[in-house]
């Protein structure tokens, strides 16, 4: 299949001065609904992930192929442009460049690698730790040697917005945009505040 139309779309998108709010998919269904509503996106976290390919909360244990799959089972029952959460890229360097690979193939428009170490150790699910700005530079620029299509978006999302001071936050994202050309995005508490939007 083509993916280019609806990574066009997401492009304009980003390019874009109105915020605009995905919806959230899970299935080929689930799609085919919001696009039939009129979503200009959608968006597949991974703790949607999590409770629809293994009923289960979002401990960070679906693995890659599975979050690939069912990326692919969304992407191709429309045309609708589809935002996924890529967690921490599912490893280190050398996985975010596999993770990119996937997620590509299975047509998504854009994906998101976050600086959080993942998965949390037992007991410090409250705690979780960020990568250093060094680690996480590195796996950005391996997501952007392993895209393919330079119409697909990778976003940095940083945790830092919970853990970190204001002047920390600006550096990790000072950062991470001079590797990425599409926009840092922070992570919020809470999901109604989330859209999509340059800032």
């Amino acid at each position: 299949m083509d993916w280019t139309e609806r990574r066009r779309r997401f492009r304009a998108i980003l390019a874009g001065t109105s915020c605009v709010r995905p919806a959230s998919v899970f299935d080929a269904v689930s799609a085919r609904i919001a696009e039939d509503l009129g979503f200009e996106a959608g968006m597949f976290a991974g703790s949607v992930a999590s409770l629809a390919v293994l009923g289960a909360p979002d401990l960070i244990v679906v693995t890659l192929t599975e979050f690939a799959e069912q990326a692919y089972r969304i992407c191709r029952a429309g045309n609708l442009a589809l935002l996924v959460d890529a967690d921490h890229g599912y490893g280190n360097a050398l996985n975010v460049m596999r993770t990119v690979q996937e997620l590509e193939t299975s047509g998504v428009a854009a994906l998101t690698i976050e600086d959080t170490a993942l998965p949390a150790g037992f007991g410090t699910a409250d705690k979780a730790r960020l990568l250093s700005i060094e680690e996480g530079v590195g796996k950005m620029r391996a997501a952007l040697a392993a895209r393919q299509d330079k119409l697909l978006a990778i976003v940095g999302r940083t945790s830092a917005v919970l853990r970190r001071a204001q002047d920390a936050r600006a550096a990790r994202g000072h950062c991470r945009r001079g590797q990425a050309p599409d926009p840092a995005r922070q992570r919020r508490r809470r999901a109604g505040r989330r859209g999509l939007s340059r800032r």
